[in-house]
């Protein structure tokens, strides 16, 4: 993610689907105005992959987002000292990575409070289960109340179930693990567990809540006369899916979006693959290398795959070109693909999957012709670099496909011209702010694309290493970038009026199809995200809505579109099989407008048709977890092709009308 301000580039709401009155009022209707469609002329079809995500390692998108795990600092990376927890309030300096130093709550103290005597809990570095310590319990017969910790802020509901574990060691223990959903003895479950060992060992915790909270509690308490250690605890709701969270899983579904690219952005530069391996309680925590807060490594290569199977989509796996080497790159393209019998290959299975995962699309390396990248390299040195891992990547598995760095401007041209043999597909990342007016700020998408695309185009004619090479852009980080942090770090809110400009962003990626191989918003939660989460629910933005909308409802087949009257923005597709056409507009104005078609090149029933409009009642309309949507699409019976158009203000309307037979 581009991370300096000068780098961005160059249930009220459904009156408004059928023109709201008061602004039909205001500034009419006005004649229907003429769109010019050639159905005839088809261009190159339109990657799927443009509808792909990106999801990173960064703030609330995984841990707080996607992943089930309920508690903080669950093996222990802050020392639990006694001291209250403490959430601050982080501001970024002046020269923060958009612009505008926006705060936002960050976890600098360890979650975890101290139960019964401060003395008898440390933290101990040998033999600990993950990272440099593990916490230390020592009960005496004195003290009836034992000496435990505990986390609060847990978000419990009525009757919901919660599954989870506990890693310890301690011969002779008795140890009780309690989830509190309020203060009385009714208001909690007990889990008791005794017959411990002199080694770690992992007992499985389930509870049911019988209340709700905002501020449930698990306690961790042993009793008796015993040493006990805990190495890890976990806690996810029943019905998370291998570890994802239900509620974020069912929005992916309605994303459908055909490819995630992960784990980053600016934190692969510092990621080292092996810590997101074998057993999820023994993987350090760490630092996160690149943003704020730790990162606990219980998201992995096996957890991302796992989560693709579970959405089908295809993984687009980024490699470390930055800290990183060929060597261990190589050896990650090796774990994810090589056979069972490979040295890698016996690695992964003993992790869980004798079988090859089979990763297709890799991405070599990320932004790296930033000063901000960890390993940043000049643009020289790093063309030989890329050479190298491209290399050593080729050498584990030749049919790979591999994404270069890119980025318009002397580091694509360079990259393109040196190194042209030794990549698949070409990235560019492009983001932008808000601005005040608003068919500016819808404009600006589609513009920005369509400079990316000339440049390329330019590159094509002027460049002799590009000779008989298809080298298609992967647009694998796009969207904008503005706002407060409402939901963490780099938690931007988004608005009607940006979910106009990346409907106008697809548009733009509709019509420069024959250049654009993939496209990956960024990101999928939380992060400037499509979904935004609570500790309980989900919900799609706006821009989460057109992009589903898109995905399942446009053709994939674009067509000429002669002329539309301005600012509309119009674009039109068959469906691969012809069966269906479709035909999008952007009405980012405050007034409705209406269109007829002049088509030509196809013959339409005129009857079975379907609209779909997206709007709100205002361009700060906007949807957040938990709450009646603000912004939403609405289906309803599409007129005959030739009738009149009526398109509301504020608007995304795409029609689908079925080919005559």
């Amino acid at each position: 993610m581009i991370p300096r301000a000068d780098l961005f580039a160059a249930l009220g709401f459904l009156a408004a689907l059928v023109a709201p009155p008061a602004l039909a009022a205001e500034h009419g209707q006005g004649a229907a105005e003429r769109v010019v469609i050639d159905a005839g002329a088809a261009g190159a079809p339109i990657s799927p992959l443009i509808y792909g995500q990106f999801i990173e390692h960064l703030g609330r998108c995984v841990y707080g987002g996607l992943w089930a795990e309920m508690l903080e600092d669950r093996k222990f990376f802050h020392p639990v000292t006694g001291e209250a927890p403490a959430w601050e309030m982080y501001t970024p300096g002046p020269r923060s990575w958009d612009g505008e130093g926006h705060p936002y709550e960050l976890l600098v103290r360890s979650p975890w409070m101290i139960l019964g005597d401060k003395r008898a809990l440390r933290m101990v570095g040998d033999r600990a289960l993950a990272g440099q310590h593990s916490v230390e319990l020592a009960a005496r017969p004195a003290d009836p109340r034992g000496v435990g910790l505990s986390q609060e802020r847990l978000a419990l509901h009525d009757g919901r179930d919660y599954v989870g574990r506990v890693v310890l060691s301690g011969a002779g223990a008795r140890v009780e693990v309690t989830l509190a959903w309020g203060g009385g003895a009714s208001a909690r479950e007990t889990v008791v567990i005794d017959g411990l060992g002199a080694g770690w060992t992992t007992r499985s915790l389930a509870f049911r809540a019988r209340g709700s909270t905002d501020n449930g509690r698990l306690e961790i308490v042993a009793r008796g006369a015993a040493v006990v250690r805990v190495g890890a605890v976990s806690l996810m709701p029943a019905d998370n899916r291998s570890g994802w969270r239900a509620d974020t899983l069912a929005l992916l579904h309605q994303l459908d979006a055909p490819v995630y690219r992960w784990p980053g952005g600016n934190f692969v530069s510092g990621y080292d693959w092996k810590d997101g391996i074998g057993d999820r309680d023994r993987r350090p925590p760490r630092k996160n290398p690149a943003w704020k807060g730790v990162e606990s490594n219980d998201v992995g290569l096996h957890e991302f795959l796992e989560l693709c199977a579970l959405i089908g989509a295809d993984p687009y796996v980024a490699v470390n070109t930055g800290l990183g080497d060929a060597r261990s790159v190589a050896e990650l393209v090796a774990y994810a693909n090589g056979p069972p019998g490979s040295p890698m290959g016996r690695l992964r299975a003993q992790n869980g999957h004798p079988a090859p995962f089979g990763v297709r699309r890799w991405a070599v390396g990320n932004e790296m012709y930033g000063a901000w990248q960890l390993g940043h390299l000049p643009l020289e040195r790093y063309l030989d670099k890329h050479k190298q891992v491209v290399a050593a990547m080729r050498a584990v598995d030749p049919s790979i496909e591999l994404v270069a760095v890119g980025a318009v401007g002397d580091w694509s041209r360079a990259m393109l011209a040196g190194a042209a043999p030794d990549m698949t597909h070409i990235s560019e990342h492009i983001y932008w702010q808000g601005k005040e007016d608003l068919a500016a700020h819808v404009a600006q998408v589609p513009a920005g694309i369509r400079a990316i695309a000339d440049a390329h185009r330019a590159y094509r004619r002027e460049l002799p290493a590009l000779e008989h090479r298809d080298i298609r852009i992967a647009l694998d980080e796009w969207n904008y970038w503005y706002g407060p942090y409402e939901y963490g770090e780099l938690g931007t809110r988004y608005f009607l009026k940006d979910a106009l400009g990346i409907a106008a962003g697809l548009h733009e990626l509709s019509r420069q199809s024959d250049l654009f191989y993939m496209a990956n918003y960024a990101q999928t939660v939380n992060v400037i995200g499509a979904i935004k989460t609570t500790a309980d629910a989900a919900e799609l933005e706006p821009t989460g809505l057109v992009l589903s909308l898109y995905r399942r409802r446009f053709g994939s087949l674009p067509v000429a579109v002669r002329s539309a009257p301005a600012p509309l923005d119009v674009v039109a597709a068959w469906t691969q099989d012809r069966s269906r056409f479709t035909v999008a507009v952007v009405n980012p104005e405050a007034r409705a407008r209406r269109v007829r078609l002049d088509l030509t090149g196809a013959r339409l029933a005129s009857a079975g048709g379907r609209r779909f409009v997206l709007t709100g009642r205002s361009a700060t309309a906007g949807n957040a977890p938990g709450q009646p949507r603000g912004v939403d699409v609405a289906e309803t019976s599409a007129p005959r092709p030739t009738a009149e158009l009526e398109l509301p203000p504020l608007s995304v309307a795409l029609f689908v009308w079925p080919a005559a037979k």
